[in-house]
């Protein structure tokens, strides 16, 4: 491990490299998980002359406008858009739209992405955009699709989709964060739903064609039409997918993205040996209230609840908690859940949550001493922090 200030900076890397005296040597491939990072790996493997992913395609993994343009040219439904080149100045921006999500040209987790109606609303994002001196300016306006948000986890190698599962989110992303609505996601069963996947391939496969990826795994978006059951591309990234996604392919499909992401990597072919698991397999993030954590059951303490199969932590006792989650990422932890059927999935996503919500203590903001007194003895009734003479008196 190279520790270095900045994972997007060539300058940085390259420095890091030279200081641990390993400049001068020869590497077989760059590959990175991080999304930020995907072109300046792209770039560094062309400079040093290793495998990576070419930097053209690279950046029509992480540019927006360009990615949309490029499917829309290839005939991939994909929603209409327009740039948005200084939210600082949205006065020449055309808002043709009946409503619209507004995201950063090349952003990721749906970081200050929100939907707006009109050129009012939009207006007024731009003024507030002005007011906080955001640093992020270049956005783009796309056509908000109402229905289903889907994604697709796949291996592609030389140019070939060698696999890929489907998930769906219980709500769309940008509905949760809005509502401030905790995420949860399963994955789609490739029998028990198989009209999802013959609706979904042809999008996927001529979307990853289109752009043009050839060794490595992806993560894309999809929206399923709630009108017409159409589906439109919404995104897709030249790395695995967040909240567990590594673990919810491998429990469902028996895939492991991580292992094929390097080997197609430095140019080998992943043996994949997919195996369906018949349950339903998903996640289930766990939030919390704004204030410091003092403490939540640990992961043994999750681990035995019914249906829990895996547990991931982010965010450590200690910690202080927003008054909101502003993203997708924006978790205290997450739980893999296999249950027998949907409806059981979904009774135990609430069940977890209600059991884990009753035992995580966090302390309220702003209180004064004596507020935070009686906070303690609200949150433990059996537990006395008084001193002897005061109990005494």
């Amino acid at each position: 491990m190279i520790r270095v200030d900045d994972v997007t900076s060539p300058e940085d890397l390259l420095g890091g490299l030279y200081r641990a005296g390993m400049g001068g040597r020869t590497f077989d491939a760059i590959q990175t998980t991080w999304e930020f990072s995907v072109v300046n790996a792209a770039v560094l493997a062309q400079a040093l002359g290793v495998r990576g992913i070419a930097p053209e395609v690279a950046l029509h993994f992480r540019d927006k406008s360009l990615q949309k343009a490029r499917l829309a040219e290839a005939g991939v439904p994909v929603a209409r858009t327009e740039v948005v080149h200084d939210l600082y100045d949205v006065s020449t921006v055309k808002f043709e739209f009946d409503s619209a999500v507004i995201k950063p040209i090349a952003g990721g987790g749906t970081t200050s992405t929100s939907v707006v109606h009109s050129r009012a609303e939009l207006e007024k994002l731009s003024r507030e955009c002005r007011d906080n001196k955001e640093t992020s300016r270049t956005f783009l306006l796309e056509e908000f699709v109402e229905g289903d948000e889907w994604m697709a986890e796949g291996v592609v190698y030389n140019g070939e989709i060698l696999f890929f599962g489907l998930g769906v989110y219980t709500e769309p992303c940008l509905t949760a964060i809005t509502g401030q609505k905790p995420l949860s996601l399963r994955r789609i069963d490739p029998t028990d739903e198989a009209d999802a996947y013959a609706a979904a391939e042809p999008v996927v496969r001529s979307a990853i064609a289109a752009l043009g990826l050839r060794d490595s795994v992806f993560h894309m978006e999809l929206f399923r039409e709630r009108a017409t059951g159409r589906i439109v591309f919404s995104e897709c990234a030249a790395r695995r997918g967040g909240a567990l996604t590594q673990e919810q392919v491998m429990a469902k499909f028996n895939v492991d993205l991580g292992e094929a992401a390097l080997l197609c990597a430095v140019g080998r072919k992943p043996q994949l040996d997919v195996k369906v698991n018949p349950g339903v397999v998903g996640c289930a993030g766990l939030y919390g209230p704004a204030g410091t954590i003092l403490g939540y059951p640990d992961v043994d303490a999750l681990m035995a609840r019914p249906d829990v199969a895996f547990v991931q932590f982010w965010v450590p006792p200690g910690a202080t908690l927003n008054t909101k989650f502003s993203a997708s990422a924006d978790m205290l932890g997450a739980v893999l859940l296999i249950s027998d059927s949907v409806a059981g999935f979904d009774k135990r996503v609430v069940e977890t949550r209600e059991w884990f919500d009753s035992r995580l203590a966090v302390a309220e903001p702003v209180l004064t001493g004596g507020q935070r007194w009686e906070w303690v003895r609200r949150q433990w009734p059996d537990r006395n922090y008084s001193d002897s003479l005061f109990a005494l008196a």
